[in-house]
């Protein structure tokens, strides 16, 4: 028989029973639509993270002050003049020392507001930074209303103060109109802005927000239990080389002092997200495939028992074993395959349909694509070679009395 001839028959088999056959490539297809959509999801979110690994996260350095090296009696804080030093260094845009100010254990640990002169009900425990002024530009605010202070503030140790939203609204503190104030620990503190957000550091929302210079004459320098650290944002692909200088320039002579984190690396972050993504769903599309296989290869069994009669009359009028085989074959790899160009088309709608619900930009290999049907015809193949073999062992005169 030509190749022709098999595919024409295997046609017509499928064809007397389109309800079955339909119901039996169900299978492939959900394999190989498993398959392409997960190949395709994969890509996807590995290309995502190039994008979500934004500036905000590449361009991002944090400095540590850890007492290492040699430093000896050298006192555990920055220079005064740490924001100067490494705004200096080319590819840093901003960059501020900051600490926690440590008001547990003070005679008054509370935060008030005043709006009209009088002093309301306090926070305790409410957060208190100790920042230079480049820490505000480094974290990219918004402001609700009023101003940042600046490096005149700093300079001249001004008791001036910047709340964030949470705080803010928690204090009853709305507007600048009555030129409130904050009281901490007993000392007023003239509100001149209000964060309503930040791309970076956002417990500082919850925080009032106090000159470096003004907090250390006040509360002195940070000690062990609050360590400075230093927040510097730079150029797009700057970060890492900001990191290895960042020591030096802060203190030349006790470089280990210093400890600088520099962003992690995107490439290895996306082959860990992709290896593991990839693993798991191949894992669902093999479990997939082979279910799809044994439905197949059921269907084709019982397929050659019920069409006993009609084996029994090819190989009365000359058919032969091989040619038996052949049909059968044939019919079980045109099932994986309208399975496979179903399924791949599935897969391919899934991922679109994924990216456009996430807005993302959809990632689909065309080989993937290309081979979904190969595989797809491979499985029908492989499901279609007990049954074909059992179709071709049926002896004519047997098959005939049937």
């Amino acid at each position: 028989m030509s190749l022709r001839d098999l595919v024409s028959e295997a046609l017509g088999g499928l064809l007397q029973r389109p309800g079955r056959s339909a119901l039996t490539s169900l299978g492939t297809v959900l394999g190989v639509g498993t398959f392409v959509a997960v190949l395709g999801l994969t890509a996807t979110t590995s290309a995502q993270i190039d994008s979500t690994f934004n500036a905000l996260t590449a361009t991002e350095v944090t400095v540590e002050d850890t007492g290492g090296g040699d430093a000896g009696d050298v006192p555990l804080s920055f220079p005064d003049d740490a924001q100067q030093r490494v705004e200096k260094l080319h590819g840093v845009e901003h960059a501020g020392v900051y600490w926690q100010v440590g008001l547990e254990g003070r005679e008054d640990d509370t935060v008030r507001a005043t709006l009209t002169g009088d002093a309301g009900d306090g926070e305790r425990g409410a957060s208190v930074v100790a920042a230079d002024p480049g820490l505000l530009g480094a974290v990219e605010p918004t402001l609700r209303e009023g101003r940042l202070f600046g490096t005149w503030h700093s300079e001249h140790r001004q008791p001036v103060a910047v709340l964030g939203a949470g705080l803010a609204s928690r204090l009853g503190i709305t507007s600048l109109e009555n030129a409130p104030a904050v009281h901490i620990g007993g000392r007023a503190f003239t509100v001149v802005g209000i964060l309503d957000d930040v791309e970076r550091q956002t417990s500082l929302l919850l925080s009032v927000i106090v000159p470096r210079t003004t907090a250390e004459d006040i509360w002195g320098p940070p000690d062990d239990s609050s360590r400075a650290k230093m927040l510097v944002s730079t150029d797009v692909g700057a970060a890492r080389q900001i990191a290895d200088e960042l020591p030096v320039a802060l203190d030349p002579a006790h470089q280990d002092r210093f400890g600088a984190v520099p962003p992690p690396d995107p490439k290895a972050l996306r082959s860990s997200v992709s290896n593991d993504l990839g693993q798991l769903f191949l894992l669902l599309a093999c479990v997939c495939l082979v279910i799809g296989a044994v439905g197949i290869a059921n269907t084709t069994l019982v397929a050659v028992l019920e069409r006993t009669p009609e084996i029994g009359l090819r190989r009365a009028l000359g058919a032969r074993g091989i040619h038996v085989t052949g049909q059968f074959l044939t019919e079980s790899a045109v099932l994986g395959l309208l399975g496979g160009l179903v399924g791949a088309s599935v897969g391919t709608l899934v991922v679109v349909g994924v990216a456009v619900a996430q807005d993302w930009t959809a990632v689909v290999e065309p080989l993937t694509v290309a081979t979904a049907p190969a595989a797809g015809m491979l499985t029908g193949l492989l499901a279609g070679v007990y049954p074909a073999w059992r179709a071709a062992r049926i002896q004519p005169v047997e098959a005939l009395r049937r």
